[in-house]
């Protein structure tokens, strides 16, 4: 098996598409296709595929699980195999491809992860946790950059901590605030679902304008509204906050539930805009669209998934409000919550006391972010960032 890995790695090694080391998820983030003409596509497909099975299965973990990666970047034929080998989130618990970034986590436990913050340059990345120590080792999955606008903040989210432009192949979404960061929405790059509604921006108006930009506008699709309750002078306690997640419908959340899952990335293609219309044909823009595994939201026959913070206790001894994060959190801070699912979502059941997702401090940069199904790892980075935002009416 070591012999196979160092071949597979050497046969990757000069090829367009291949895993970097910072960050290694930055493979296909293009949607770019590998070579077809590689002598390591005439393997019978019975051996190749053993072959895979035993890789996927051996690594489980990163940083071994690049193998995994390598594999896919072989050949067109060694891509098919692996990615179908290879497991959504919900079914294994693992983060291989950047695609899996937006597809929703693990059903059964919590995904651990964590955003390092750095304040001279207003950016903020996400890892995934390689181990259950509160260490700053990981893996790298999203970037953050904040931009501060005269009436609203804007953190543009990328697969690549150093290009997080919305122009770029590796441009994920962003999450915008109102003017005074007591409302957030949640914006994807590309469609969440089929019958996703693009929301109209400068930046998809541009072809309707004469002076046309040479790249292909992004998509502002929202999948989700963030609001904070109003709290003057911490009257109320602590932050209270209230999760609308468009894109994902209230039923996710009860057994057997269905949430939307995208399968690959289509940045900058025309057939996701509108605007766009004239470059390719309606029916060729609904086939692409359709080709999203949509869930239940798609009917538009059920309400979306309502989120709430968990509200905290007041510890007697500690004088202070407290939370169990179960030793994922060390430090006391105004920005920690616990998101379960709201009891608007229908009859209070079991399923409304899971956590779907956890914030919390653990150093004077770094924070804990941990996630579940039926939200992503984009989803969840993005509501985390709504957290750092400055809330002078809320506190």
């Amino acid at each position: 098996m070591p012999a196979i890995k160092s071949i597979i790695n050497r046969s990757t090694s000069h090829r367009v598409v291949q895993y970097s080391s910072a960050p290694e998820l930055k493979l296909f983030a293009a949607g770019g296709a590998a070579e077809t003409t590689s002598c390591w596509a005439n393997l019978p497909q019975e051996l190749l595929r053993e072959v895979l099975v035993r890789i996927e299965e051996s690594e489980s973990s990163w940083p071994p699980r690049k193998n995994v990666v390598a594999c896919a970047g072989v050949c067109r034929s060694w891509r098919h195999i692996t990615k179908d080998l290879v497991k959504v989130p919900e079914l294994s618990g693992k983060i291989t491809f950047p695609i899996s970034v937006k597809q929703p986590g693990p059903r059964e436990q919590l995904l651990q992860c964590f955003i390092k913050r750095c304040r001279s340059t207003q950016t903020y990345r996400l890892y995934l946790s390689l181990n259950n120590a509160l260490t700053e080792d990981g893996k790298f999955l999203l970037a953050a950059r904040k931009c501060r606008r005269p009436t609203c903040t804007d953190y543009i989210i990328s697969l690549d901590t150093d290009d997080m432009s919305k122009g770029s192949n590796t441009y994920a979404g962003k999450l915008r605030s109102n003017f005074l960061g007591t409302k957030f929405t949640v914006f994807d790059g590309q469609p969440p679902h089929a019958g996703a509604k693009m929301t109209k921006s400068y930046s998809s108006r541009l072809v309707n304008l004469k002076q046309v930009s040479p790249r292909v506008p992004t998509g502002n699709y929202p999948v989700a509204n963030i609001s904070y309750e109003l709290n003057v002078l911490g009257s109320r306690g602590p932050r209270r906050m209230h999760c609308i997640m468009d894109a994902i419908p209230a039923a996710a959340i009860e057994p057997g539930g269905v949430a939307p899952t995208q399968t690959e990335f289509y940045h900058h293609s025309a057939d996701f805009f509108p605007s766009l219309l004239f470059f390719r044909s309606k029916s060729n823009r609904v086939e692409r669209v359709e080709s999203f595994q949509s869930g239940p939201l798609s009917s538009q026959r059920e309400g979306a998934l309502v989120l709430r913070n968990k509200a905290p206790r007041w510890h007697e001894q500690l004088q202070c409000w407290c939370l169990n994060f179960h030793g994922r959190v060390t430090v006391a801070s105004v920005k920690n919550f616990q998101l379960v699912a709201s009891q608007e979502n229908g009859p209070a059941g079991p399923e409304h006391e899971n956590i779907i997702l956890q914030f919390g401090k653990v150093g004077k940069d770094l924070f804990t972010m941990d996630y579940r199904y039926p939200i992503s790892a984009f989803q969840a980075f993005a509501i985390c960032l709504s957290s750092f935002d400055t809330k002078i009416a809320c506190e």
